[in-house]
Parts: C-alpha cells; structure tokens; sequence
C-alpha cells in the first residue's frame, strides 16, 4: 500500500454545497483517507466539514497528488481544488469542527485504523466543505491510502 497527499489553499469560498477540495475514486480503484487538516486563513471563526460526494459534479481544477512515499509511483485517486457549483452529496456531514477566529487556527482528522473509506467508482468521493452555509478560503490537506 502506498499513501498520497493534496494540498493547498482553497481557490473558492466554501459553503454548504461547494467544497474547498476533494478527493475522488476512479472507475477501477478505490482509497482510504487516513487524515485531513484544515487551518483558517482569516481572523473570523467558520465552522468546516467533511462530507461523502455521491457525483463528480462541478467538481474544480485538478490538483497534483504528491507521493508521501516511494512504494508506488501513480495514484488512481484525484484531487480537485474548489468546486465551481453545487455538488451532488449523500450521508451527511461525517465530521465537522469550528476553526478559531485567529490565522492558522486549525484542525485534524484521523480516521482509525481502517481509514474513510472512498468506494471505487468515478461518482465516490470525499469533500472539505462548509456545512452551516458561506464559509471562507482555508489551508488543507488530505493524506489517503491506495
């Protein structure tokens, strides 16, 4: 098994149907997401969330997965930064927090031993999102395991 990370600051406003970043399974392929972080970029607090994507819709500019380490060299996982609309979303929020109205407050989330799981195929994804509404541009990542 061989673990990979995004990373970056958000290039939209979150809110509560357009994610800041996510990270989607393709057709053949799945993931399993061992941590994500998030730190405010502002000095007001904003409540953030991690929410199950049911479709790839609208879905932003592709990012470049970076290999945390050297065991395999492509991942079938894609990151995408902002949404630019509304995304198709299903289970709810799985975990959320309020950040700190302070620069650089910031959260983690670590998901046990067996990972949040992405199931394979191309409409499977995880996103970073605003669940109360509008939000604000926030620093991210996300480490998951193929």
């Amino acid at each position: 098994m061989a673990r990979y990370s995004i990373a970056g600051r958000g290039t939209v406003v979150g809110t509560n149907v357009r994610a800041i970043a996510s990270l989607f399974s393709p057709a053949s392929g799945a993931g399993s997401i061992r941590e994500i972080g998030v730190a405010n970029t502002t000095a007001v607090a904003v409540c953030v969330g991690v929410i199950r994507f049911s479709a790839a819709t609208n879905v932003g500019t592709g990012l470049t997965e970076a290999e945390y380490n050297t065991l395999k060299a492509v991942p079938v996982c894609t990151g995408f930064a902002g949404h630019t609309g509304d995304g198709t979303t299903s289970g709810g929020t799985i975990v959320q927090t309020t950040l700190g109205a302070a620069v650089g407050s910031g959260w983690v989330w670590t998901f046990g031993d067996e990972g949040l799981q992405i199931p394979e195929g191309t409409a499977n994804g995880i996103g970073i999102y605003i669940p109360t509404g509008t939000g604000q541009i926030l620093d991210y990542y996300i480490f998951w395991d193929e």
